[in-house]
């Protein structure tokens, strides 16, 4: 086996040698990026020529950006959803139930409250609380997509995300700022 003799154009599941599911062996995702980022890392290929170089280039950038898409569930989610041909339309759908965004409402509010009064605890149980939501829902997503095959749901769910992910950075951020 060459360096390059991977396929350039393969889908991220194909590149790594796994199945395209959204339920994943991370251990698995994460060997195998190991494993083809140490065969095409530019530093390997410094004394080689330039189009060679150009190429190891290439292609470390292209498995960093396939294994960052699938190690992110939500961004794995949408990814699959497009290779099913099913178009997730985060930028033209932006409907969502009124109870995610009460929800989301409310944690925000509680977030901005917490922040301000520079409230440690009280962000990490809003953070704690968020996450349990988030990887609830990464659950479904799998199911929905792996298993019920409900495209349709699995958008509605992969743009919810996104939005609780959003979230969650800020929360992050504002932990940062009250530690800092």
């Amino acid at each position: 086996m060459t360096t390059f003799d991977l396929n350039f154009a393969a889908d991220h599941f194909t590149l790594f040698g796994l199945a395209q599911a959204q339920a994943l062996d991370q251990e698995s995702l994460d060997n195998s990026f190991r494993a083809i980022q140490s065969r095409v890392h530019p530093d390997k290929h410094a004394h080689a020529s330039e189009a060679d170089q150009r190429l190891a280039m290439q292609w470390a950038t292209r498995i960093n950006e396939a294994y960052q898409t699938l190690k992110s569930p939500g961004r794995r989610g949408r990814y699959l959803l497009q290779l099913l041909g099913h178009d997730p339309q985060i930028e033209s759908n932006t409907a969502m139930p009124a109870e995610f965004l009460i929800n989301q409402m409310e944690l925000r509010e509680a977030v901005e409250d917490a922040r301000s009064a520079a409230n440690e605890d009280a962000l990490d149980v809003v953070r704690v609380r968020l996450l349990n939501e988030i990887k609830a829902d990464y659950e479904r997503l799998a199911s929905l997509i792996d298993v019920d095959r409900d495209l349709d749901t699995a958008a509605n769910l992969v743009r919810q995300l996104m939005f609780q992910e959003k979230l969650l950075n800020e929360i992050d951020d504002a932990l940062e700022a009250v530690t800092a």
